[in-house]
């Protein structure tokens, strides 16, 4: 008569049997690598490195990016030289928010070599142009307005950020467009940013993504707001 096996025992069997056919297939994998050739081994590590740097690009182009701070515009919210997180997935869904700190490019801005950003579509695109850390502070449809070197958007007043202060200048009234938005440094007093003529509002394809967290140095750890 045939005892029925326990469900400890059947769970050894079924690990004793994967075991099995995951060596034999080690051991096949194994073997075949003996049998390749020079000119097929350099081959296929040169492969493994395409894929990995296509996977890199990949994700430095649709999801996340470390980029380094230059300059004290931002301060004191970030500082010269620290790396920051920019993820470009919160735009994957929504449009940028008032407030929000992002990376960005300038309307018709080039790099040091003068390349500009190449459009394979109309959401994909590769950058070449120089990029900036801003916060916005207008969206599209706003009414934004400086006036004694205070900044006002819809009627009131927006506070400078850890106080560092305004440029004492005013920007006259403007009613941003649908896809109008107005970016500033936190230090306004060392910042090149839409109040300049030659910037201006920047459109939603000119924002790349937002800061979220501050990496390095570690000391410095900390989320962005």
């Amino acid at each position: 008569m045939q005892t029925e096996k326990k469900p400890e025992e059947q769970q050894r069997n079924i690990f004793a049997r994967y075991w099995a056919w995951h060596k034999k297939r080690a051991a096949a994998a194994k073997e075949k690598e003996k049998k390749k050739t020079l000119p097929q081994k350099i081959w296929s590590w040169a492969v493994v490195i395409i894929e990995a740097v296509v996977i890199a690009m990949a994700i430095r182009m649709f999801i996340l990016e470390p980029i380094r701070v230059d300059g004290e515009s931002m301060c004191n919210t970030l500082q010269d030289g620290e790396i920051v997180l920019a993820m470009k997935t919160p735009y994957w869904t929504q449009n940028p928010q008032r407030g929000d700190v992002v990376i960005c490019h300038y309307p018709g801005r080039v790099n040091e070599q003068g390349w500009g950003p190449i459009n394979f579509s109309a959401s994909i695109r590769l950058d070449f142009s120089t990029i900036f850390v801003k916060r916005i502070v207008g969206v599209p449809g706003d009414y934004l307005q400086i006036s004694g070197g205070h900044l006002y958007v819809n009627g009131e007043l927006v506070p400078d950020p850890e106080n560092m202060g305004s440029v004492p200048s005013d920007y006259p009234l403007i009613h941003l467009g649908e896809d109008e938005y107005f970016v500033v440094g936190d230090n306004r007093h060392y910042s090149h940013d839409s109040r300049y003529s030659d910037v201006g509002p920047i459109s939603r394809n000119d924002i790349l993504a937002k800061v979220t967290q501050v990496l390095l140095p570690l000391s410095s750890w900390r989320a962005v707001e």
